[in-house]
């Protein structure tokens, strides 16, 4: 797979690696990667992890602001409690974000179609 071409005239793995920091070219690559497998895999698979650590933010977001809400006209304390828990599961989740960018990152360097968790099958099979 590393000797192979992509669309945009890179080798595979090379393509592959620079589809996940940047999500643009993951897009393009969805788009006009027909022939190679291991280039759609990569950018599928980082586009979809990148848009699920994005909704969890989301949820979490909303989440945290309603219950930190509730408890802030309980308790101020509990309140504050409830904005630092949600605080940290957002940063775990940026955490996750990067990591699985990274990883995904080296694994695609290193021609390997290493899946990520739950993006990963789905990946596969849209590839």
């Amino acid at each position: 797979m590393q000797n192979q071409k992509s669309a945009i005239g890179l080798d595979a793995n090379i393509a592959a690696l620079i589809g996940y920091p940047v999500g643009i070219l993951a897009l393009i690559l969805i788009f006009i990667e027909k022939e190679n497998r291991f280039v759609r895999f990569h950018a599928l698979q980082s586009v979809l992890w990148s848009v699920g650590v994005v909704v969890g933010w989301i949820v979490i977001m909303i989440v945290g602001a309603i219950i930190g809400g509730i408890l802030s006209s309980i308790s101020s304390t509990l309140g504050l409690v409830a904005w630092g828990i949600f605080a940290l599961v957002y940063l775990g989740l940026f955490f996750a974000l990067f990591g699985g960018i990274v990883y995904g990152a080296i694994k695609a360097y290193q021609g390997q179609m290493t899946k990520l968790p739950i993006v990963g099958s789905f990946a596969e099979k849209w590839a």
